[in-house]
């Protein structure tokens, strides 16, 4: 192994190269190119194979790292593909957008030890890309599909990761999304610049040839109550995620041109998809030549500051009632917003909305932390007579997502929800209250990232194949 591995006390760490600043900011094309063979194996390398790996440990699917790092450093890639997918449904979706500095990358032990991190996101991606160029990826094949159906709630990663799941276990699945195309958060809330759009239409392209059906523009208690889907499949998963934005509740709010962070990344997702947009096209969600204030200080904001680069604003600045150190969002993607021209406003919180109709300026609270809570966290305290303003053309609110209102979207009031409107689920089964009935994903965990999602999704297929189970046999008993 010394001979392959060890070898991050003579190599250090790289990335793949990105994109020049002036170049990546004129399109939505990714920004990292990919890496070659030869650096994979040689970055791959670098692992120390430790006996904890913390890398793993601190991966909510539990990938299977320092094996497929190997695999990958001896160049033996079907091998690492095959043992990277059997745990991750989507390796080419998280390779891409998994704050991996905060999980495997962050948790790395060379990385605490002071040598820099094995990129292991890049070599996921890698390992994935290459799998699909070489044709090794494909469709389930079912020799003898199974009577029981299941109908799955929702195509984002959470239904996605149940549906594969469920199916290679010979069962028939529909998934019910009530957007055109499925996908879900991967398709209309993150930019191409991050995940491009062929990735997750290849994805779900091959769920179709593996027999899994997707019915789209469907909405759940408009076109069927959650109660008629239940009489038509032998379970139902609810995977809907949560798309309801928190707002903001100041003097103002009421003006134009303040949006909801998801109007903002769809119309600009729709746009590059090649469809007609309205709002877009008639400039009202389009930020050209505008001053730009984002607020919030998550992934998602991030997403809509540098979606606003590239659609040629004036000027982009970012609010944050936290410093730097205490932002949720990835460090990666604040260093590369950073780079391309956003201002970060530090430990600055919004007060009022100024304008007569449209909105016209922020008028903004300076803050301080205050000392560290019972739970470690530094709460936001305004500063005295710290009022300043800033210039607005259009607000874009990225202050996190709540559930939607489920027992009344879907007609069944009897939906059992927790105080914070996710669905209650057993525990230990994911089931709901409602027999048969499971949830997974973002509805039960609240607003999450996509590798919860699809470990939530992989979970509640074994629940549910243990339920037609016990259902089936059940069956064969009163027979």
């Amino acid at each position: 192994m010394t001979e392959k591995m060890l070898k991050f006390v003579k190599l250090g760490q790289q990335n793949p190269p990105k994109r020049e600043i002036i170049e990546r900011k004129d399109d939505f094309n990714e920004i990292y190119k990919e890496f070659i063979n030869e650096k994979a194996k040689e970055q791959s390398s670098r692992c120390s194979q430790c006996g904890v790996p913390f890398c793993q440990i601190h991966c909510p699917l539990s990938n299977n790292i320092p094996d497929w790092l190997k695999l990958t450093a001896e160049g033996r890639l079907k091998e690492a593909y095959e043992l990277s997918q059997s745990t991750n449904n989507m390796p080419e979706v998280c390779g891409r957008i998994c704050p991996q500095d905060r999980l495997c990358e962050g948790n790395c032990v060379i990385e605490q030890s002071g040598h820099g991190t094995v990129t292991i996101g890049s070599i996921e991606k890698f390992i994935t890309e290459n799998a699909w160029e070489n044709k090794w990826i494909e469709p389930i094949n079912i020799k003898s599909e199974k009577k029981q159906s299941i109908g799955i709630i929702g195509a984002g990663p959470a239904g996605l990761a149940c549906a594969e799941q469920l199916r290679k276990e010979s069962y028939q699945v529909t998934i019910y999304d009530r957007y055109d195309r499925p996908g879900g958060l991967l398709i209309y809330g993150i930019p191409n610049f991050k995940l491009e759009k062929f990735v997750v239409e290849r994805r779900t392209n091959l769920l179709k040839k593996s027999g899994i059906k997707f019915i789209q523009n469907f909405e759940v208690g408009k076109d069927a109550k959650l109660n008629e889907l239940k009489e038509k499949h032998d379970a139902i998963l609810i995977s809907t995620g949560v798309y309801k934005p928190r707002e903001i509740e100041i003097p103002g709010s009421n003006l134009k041109n303040i949006f909801p962070a998801m109007d903002f990344l769809t119309a600009s997702n729709k746009k590059g998809l090649g469809d007609k947009v309205e709002q877009f096209d008639n400039g009202t969600l389009n930020t050209n030549g505008k001053n730009v204030i984002v607020i919030g200080g998550g992934d998602t904001a991030m997403d809509c500051v540098r979606t606003s680069v590239r659609q040629n604003a004036k000027s982009v600045k970012c609010l944050y009632r936290r410093d730097r150190e205490n932002m949720p969002g990835s460090a990666r993607e604040v260093f590369n917003a950073e780079e391309e021209g956003v201002e970060f406003v530090w430990l600055s919180n919004p007060k009022k909305f100024e304008g007569i109709n449209k909105i016209e300026n922020i008028l903004i609270d300076k803050m301080k932390l205050s000392e560290p809570d019972e739970s470690g966290r530094r709460k936001p305290i305004v500063e005295d007579n710290s009022e300043f303003s800033l210039k607005a053309d259009i607000v874009i609110k990225a202050l996190g997502f709540d559930p939607e209102n489920l027992p009344y979207l879907f007609n069944e009031i009897n939906l059992q929800v927790t105080k914070w409107g996710t669905i209650k689920t057993d525990f230990d089964t994911m089931e709901t209250n409602l027999q048969g009935v499971f949830a997974a994903g973002d509805i039960v965990r609240g607003a999450s990232l996509v590798v919860w999602a699809i470990k939530d999704g992989r979970d509640a297929a074994t629940s549910i194949i243990k339920y037609l189970k016990a259902k089936d046999k059940q069956k064969k008993k009163v027979a």
